[in-house]
């Protein structure tokens, strides 16, 4: 008698999603790449998809804060690892950014067919915001409802013709076939196809063609890439904004989680309207 009450008690009830962590392969341009989706405890909810920088990987501190900050305010984060970074496949070496953004494509197109999200966003840290700038630009503000920059990274194809590379050098005239550099995660080979492709990025030519609205967040204490880059964006978006954090750098050193929250609340406000 007990549990049939209890039965009909559930069934009466009106269901509510749970948040939750799921681990995803997703197609990319250059093997499996191994994603995050975090949802929030609701039936509907927006989503932001969220790329790491240059050697870097989904599991960030910066990235994982962000993704926790947007749950705790109703938004779905879908984080990834690029090609040959983190869980990923393929090499290190093949990558580019051009690959890199068509990894964030398929993301996209994976994001899309997901039945609970109302809107897709993007964020991007380092050279993950240039993909994302790009990505944007790309897909339009039809299909891409509001971004996010981190500090991003478009330096990278003025360094690539001056022939610079984290503390290396090379000529950009004729690169080599690849130059190996040292990470916290150690010895990489950033290949050649990488340097001549980062040579002609249309950066901001691309990304200009994004017409919904931005904020660019970086740290004015920068010296990989100075918060001047992100002025820079500013200038080219119609409906842009920045936020500049006094001496903070590249990685948002103990500010990850004042980061996250200025994007989130960012985010928040616009996936309201």
């Amino acid at each position: 008698m007990w549990k049939f009450l209890i039965a009909l008690i559930l069934l009466a009830m009106p269901f509510t999603a749970s948040a939750q962590s799921q681990s995803l392969s997703i197609d990319g341009d250059h093997g499996k790449l191994a994603a995050i989706l975090q949802t929030p405890d609701a039936k509907t909810y927006p989503l932001v998809i969220i790329c790491h920088g240059f050697t870097g990987n989904k599991d960030s501190t910066l990235l994982n804060d962000l993704a926790n900050a947007l749950e705790a305010r109703g938004i779905a984060s879908l984080r990834f690892d690029f090609n040959g970074h983190g869980d990923s496949e393929g090499d290190f070496q093949d990558m580019t950014v051009l690959n890199e953004i068509e990894d964030a494509k398929h993301v996209y197109a994976y994001a899309s067919t997901l039945p609970n999200v109302t809107s897709i966003s993007i964020a991007g840290h380092s050279q993950g915001g240039v993909v994302a700038s790009m990505v944007a630009g790309d897909l339009g503000a039809k299909k891409i409802k509001a971004v996010v920059l981190m500090a991003p990274a478009a330096v990278l194809r003025d360094d690539a013709i001056r022939g610079h590379l984290m503390g290396k050098t090379y000529d950009a005239a004729n690169p080599p076939e690849y130059v190996e550099i040292s990470t916290i995660h150690g010895k990489r080979k950033v290949g050649r196809n990488y340097i001549k492709t980062a040579q002609v990025l249309p950066i901001y030519e691309t990304a200009e063609k994004f017409t919904g609205n931005a904020l660019m967040i970086h740290g004015t204490g920068d010296v990989i890439v100075p918060y001047t880059y992100s002025l820079s964006y500013k200038k080219i978006y119609k409906r842009g904004a920045v936020e500049l954090l006094d001496g903070v750098d590249h990685i948002f050193a103990g500010n990850q989680k004042r980061t996250a929250k200025i994007a989130a609340d960012w985010f928040a406000a616009q996936l309201k309207k």
